[in-house]
């Protein structure tokens, strides 16, 4: 449950899965620190971990996609700060748009958070916002010269 609830962020009063996406920026300044191919070992970890926790703690409360799981938030922020420079106005951009991808859920999302139970079920449909957002700051990267 430390897991899924991203150190236990995800029983927050208000908005677990926003402050839940905030835990993603000190897991992503750690795993910058490694090579290339480390980097992608550690995400590709992390999201083993997410689907297998989520299910898990999806199991012992007994509620599907509660939302005190929160490590789906953390590895669809990591996805979106693949290749993102550390600067801050970045970093919000990015936490703007995955909150944004995340909450309206356009399609795929809203079919997959429709569709797909367990753990899988509750990662995947936030690796899209992941996968939406960081597209859509690779185009603005490429727009601005960053």
């Amino acid at each position: 449950m430390i897991i899924a609830t991203g150190g236990f962020v995800g029983y927050a009063p208000v908005a677990p899965g926003t402050w839940g996406t905030l835990v993603a920026f000190p897991i992503h300044i750690l795993i910058c620190l490694l090579s290339p191919s480390g980097y992608i070992i550690a995400l590709a970890a992390i999201f083993f971990l997410s689907v297998i926790t989520a299910g898990s703690a999806e199991k012992l409360i007994d509620r599907k996609d509660p939302g005190v799981i929160v490590i789906d938030e953390i590895i669809g922020m990591l996805i979106a700060l693949i290749g993102a420079p550390a600067i801050p106005l970045v970093w919000f951009a990015a936490f703007l748009l995955f909150r944004f991808f995340d909450i309206v859920k356009p399609f795929p999302i809203n079919w997959l958070d429709k569709h797909l139970n367990g753990g899988l079920g509750i990662v995947l449909d936030d690796i899209f916002a992941g996968l939406y957002t960081l597209l859509v700051l690779q185009a603005g990267y490429m727009l601005i010269g960053i």
